[in-house]
């Protein structure tokens, strides 16, 4: 071993697989940096003087006797005021063309913030898609998955919540994009003049595919010098965790450890749960809500990746296609917010509980009807106007592309009421309707 401006640097490699190397080494720590044959490279396990690095941009190519170079530091982001508005890749270096930014370093993937110092969370994040502000109101502090089809507009959606979410930062952790979804999420932040409250780290399916398993530390590490230093809302999207995991499924499995379920690493929910718990709402206001994409392999959310993220987190929102709409909806049966009950009628208008549930109720018979329909069964007056009013409570309260407030949620869900249905099919109490019927 030489001594180099004291960093440590060896020449001996035990083994070498498609994702790892290994060599003996002494006072080295878990998450430090090095640098194997010019390849950056990160430490995964140690065992006594035995070291294991996961090399990001692959194996292929280095010797046996390449150098290795330890820098005695985990990965760090420079945060600073100056990261709004701006593209990062996964070690926090700009893709889009700007200067770096200059700052306080900060260890990523540090500890979730201190139990004593959080807050039950009490403040609605509106989002303007009514199948989430209306039937699953999102709390700030919350964490919750979309759970959506491989083919499903998911990063459209993420990119509406983002340009239409009151909160003071967004930051985007987007993992394996295409470079369509890349220039899809720019372009939509330029011109929506969003860009001054939005921070992105990327890494795209041109990236090697271990980099991923970096992006959600840089953004919830900048996430929290907003929310914590700041004291400001902050909003993290992150698309795709399937692809996340993947990449973990990928470095696990070279290191010969034995898979769990569906070929996923045994430490999957721990390593979740390590970004899903950075979720807070602080004393002080601040706040760090998680809103992260899971895509399903055929509709499964069996599979080890969505089961073990409904365990971590506050619900999910089920994107599907609705045929008798023609849209992509918020599916209300399977879609879920465990804490919308801390906002609704205490933030929101009083008869936002009641009109959620009569609009799912009328909605659920709509599909009674469908299943009679479909099975040759006479349909009575009740179920015709049920289906009907399936098909436009879909088309204007439960699509994607629906963006108005919670009130006009509210006031359209009225509307459709007294369009379809008597004042007591609604099921709604009396002092509400005489408030607010719309016949």
């Amino acid at each position: 071993m030489a001594n180099k401006a004291y960093q440590r640097i060896y020449t001996r490699l035990e083994s070498i697989t498609k994702a790892t190397v290994s060599l003996r080494a002494t006072g080295v720590s878990n998450d430090e940096l090095a640098v194997v044959a010019g390849r950056l490279a990160q430490v995964v396990r140690t065992k006594g003087d035995l070291v294991t690095l996961q090399v990001f941009a692959g194996t292929e190519g280095i010797p046996t006797d390449a150098e290795v170079m330890f820098m005695g530091v985990p990965p760090t982001l420079k945060v600073s005021d100056s990261l709004a508005g701006r593209f990062f890749n996964a070690y926090g270096h700009p893709i889009d063309g700007g200067p770096e930014v200059e700052g306080e370093e900060r260890q990523i993937g540090g500890p979730s913030v201190n139990p004593y110092k959080r807050r039950q969370p009490s403040e609605l994040i509106p989002t303007g898609i009514a199948g989430i502000d209306l039937n699953n109101t999102i709390v700030s502090g919350q964490k919750i998955p979309f759970f959506a089809d491989p083919d499903q507009p998911y990063n459209q959606v993420m990119a509406d919540v983002a340009m239409r979410a009151d909160v003071d930062k967004i930051i985007l952790g987007g993992m394996g994009l295409s470079n369509d979804d890349y220039l899809f999420f720019r372009h939509s932040f330029e011109d929506a003049g969003a860009l001054d409250r939005i921070i992105s780290f990327v890494n795209t399916t041109e990236d090697p595919t271990v980099e991923r398993l970096l992006i959600p530390d840089m953004a919830l590490t900048a996430a929290e010098y907003f929310a914590v230093d700041k004291n400001q809302k902050v909003l993290v999207l992150l698309t795709d965790m399937t692809l996340y995991a993947d990449a973990l499924s990928i470095v696990s499995n070279r290191m010969d450890q034995i898979p769990s379920k569906d070929s996923m690493p045994g430490s999957l929910y721990s390593d979740l749960a390590k970004i899903y718990e950075k979720a807070v709402q602080l004393p002080a206001g601040g706040s760090i809500t998680i809103i992260a994409v899971t895509t399903l392999n055929d509709g499964d959310i069996t599979h080890a990746i969505p089961d073990n993220t409904g365990y971590i987190t506050e619900g999910q929102l089920f994107l599907r296609a609705d045929a008798d709409s023609g849209k992509v909806i918020i599916d209300p049966f399977r879609s879920l917010s465990r804490l919308k009950q801390n906002v609704q009628n205490k933030k929101t208008r009083e008869d936002h509980s009641q009109v959620m549930n009569a609009g799912v109720r009328l909605y659920a018979d709509a599909q009674n009807a469908k299943t009679k329909l479909e099975n040759g069964f006479d349909l009575s007056d009740y179920d015709r106007r049920c289906l009907d009013y399936a098909k436009d409570y879909a088309t204007k309260l439960l699509a994607i592309d629906v963006n108005i407030s919670i009130e006009e949620m509210l006031d359209t869900a009225w509307g459709l009421f007294a369009k379809y249905f008597t004042k007591a099919e609604t099921g709604i109490k009396q002092q509400m309707i005489d408030k607010y019927w719309k016949g």
